[in-house]
């Protein structure tokens, strides 16, 4: 949009910002309300279709309702109004003839889009065979002083929807069905878990010792305790001090923070399922992984297959299962293990276009050049298995392999959907690991984990074999809509200074 248009549709919206206030002013001076109280609605546009959707035209129920919406389309032909109101369900058709509404007629047509309004009459259809209610009395329920954007043709503007997503949601019927999928695939989630046993509980979010994932944390001062605490970066290791506790099965649906970058696949503030089953180990839960992402994609879709970015994705288990370093040597014909020494990664990861810095260990460099080289390609669903130790320090060593981790990641579609482990219950090699991860944190590397003395103190007492699992929500709607930014999942995304 040129500056001079956007400053020509500046002055319009002023104009009709002006306009709109005199109504709201001339409406106090009569002693009418714009903004009531309340209004009962008793009937949605999806009542209606689902009722009513076969009549034929010119039919007349004799079925009295009261709908209410926002008014989006408007069209006045002299002694009738056709006029579309929108709920959160659909759109309705009001049907408002002079000789019914009577002195009303002229209020009504006063009504401009954007206006929320309440209307009660009979249901019918008109010549034309369009489903309507045809108006005996209404009330306007609010007054938009703003018109619609763009005279109700859509927001297009993608920076202006996120920040304005109630603008969108208005606006973009595509918005509205995101949003509709992600809830369906929440509650298919809290059900699978439900259903299987486990509990939902709530960890804290303010925490005096950021843990459970290597990440920077956002810090802020408690003022009543004088003392600096952080946000959650993952809710782990209060879960897995529940399971010490004798609750054997727990999940929870929280908000994490991470003070890092923005870009179209993370979010400093974001949404994950994590859950903790004793007496598993990662077998367990790559059973469990698949059949609960299954059921959500089936509860949005009605199965399990589906299409991406114009490309079929069919979650149905079982998934391949590949180990990292198998699947390196596969996909770019180089053997790295984290038995080889780092020199030697380091000149095997630049001839695959990968930097390694100078302090990074075998585990890191290995996992550098996965995420680069192998990551992406990752299309149909896939557990890739047995991390290295060196870079999962919350995870039990793998049972064949001491330099390796009995952890999985999640992939399809390109990305990383999850993250599970046979989790790691021994207190002493628990101690060894975040001491190694405070030796790293003090070589500069400021994702490293902190030593958790209240953490391995509840270890002492004894964690039983475990599986635990996280799953991220906000990537997981994203492939389940077919969406190609978080942004377009997260209602109230963070965005840099406009």
């Amino acid at each position: 949009m040129s500056d001079e248009h956007h400053q020509e549709s500046a002055t319009g919206e002023d104009a009709q910002r002006r306009q709109r206030i005199a109504k709201v002013e001339a409406m106090r001076v009569r002693g009418a309300e714009p903004y009531p109280v309340r209004f009962s609605p008793d009937a949605t546009a999806a009542d209606l279709l689902r009722e009513h959707g076969d009549l034929a035209p010119g039919t007349e129920t004799g079925h009295s309702v009261s709908v209410a919406g926002r008014l989006v389309g408007l069209r006045d032909i002299g002694k009738l109004i056709f006029a579309v109101i929108q709920d959160g369900s659909g759109r309705i058709q009001l049907f408002v003839d002079r000789s019914v509404l009577g002195d009303e007629f002229d209020a009504f047509a006063d009504l401009d889009l954007g206006d929320w309004a309440g209307a009660s009459g009979e249901v019918i259809t008109t010549r034309r065979g369009e489903l309507s209610v045809r108006v005996e009395s209404f009330a306007l329920l609010a007054k938009s002083l703003r018109p619609l954007p763009e005279k109700w043709h859509g927001l297009q503007d993608q920076e202006t929807r996120f920040r304005r997503r109630y603008l969108d949601l208005v606006a973009n019927e595509e918005s509205r069905r995101v949003f509709a999928a992600r809830a369906v695939m929440i509650r298919s989630l809290r059900d699978s878990f439900t259903a299987r046993g486990f509990v939902e509980v709530e960890t804290p979010m303010l925490q005096s010792q950021p843990g459970g994932a290597l990440a920077r944390p956002f810090v802020t001062h408690y003022n009543a305790l004088d003392r600096d605490m952080y946000l959650r970066v993952a809710p782990e290791l209060y879960l897995k001090r529940l399971v010490v506790g004798g609750m054997e099965r727990v999940f929870e649906l929280n908000r994490n923070f991470r003070n890092e970058g923005l870009s179209t696949r993370h979010s400093p503030e974001f949404t994950m399922l994590e859950a903790y089953q004793a007496f598993a180990d990662y077998y367990d839960v790559m059973e469990l992984t698949e059949e609960v992402i299954a059921a959500a994609a089936t509860a949005v879709h009605g199965s399990t297959a589906f299409t991406y970015q114009d490309r079929r994705i069919d979650l149905a288990p079982p998934w391949r299962r590949i180990p990292v370093a198998a699947a390196i040597e596969e996909a770019t014909g180089t053997e790295m293990t984290p038995d080889m020494a780092p020199e030697e990664l380091a000149v095997r990861a630049h001839r695959l276009d990968v930097v390694a810095d100078p302090a990074w260990g075998p585990g890191k460099i290995i996992i550098e050049v996965f995420e680069h080289r192998v990551e992406p390609d990752l299309w149909d669903p896939t557990l890739i298995i047995d991390y290295p130790r060196e870079v999962s320090p919350l995870a039990r060593t793998h049972r064949s392999n001491p330099l390796l981790a009995e952890r999985f990641e999640v992939f399809a579609g390109g990305w990383e959907l999850g993250n599970a482990f046979s989790e790691l219950n021994d207190p002493f090699e628990q101690r060894r690991r975040f001491e190694e991860q405070a030796n790293a944190r003090d070589r500069g590397d400021e994702e490293a984990h902190r030593i958790d003395d209240d953490y391995l103190l509840a270890l002492e007492y004894g964690l039983p074999p475990t599986g635990g699992l996280g799953i991220g929500v906000d990537r997981l709607a994203m492939l389940l809509t077919d969406t190609t930014t978080i942004r377009e999942v997260i209602l109230f995304p963070h965005l840099r200074v406009e």
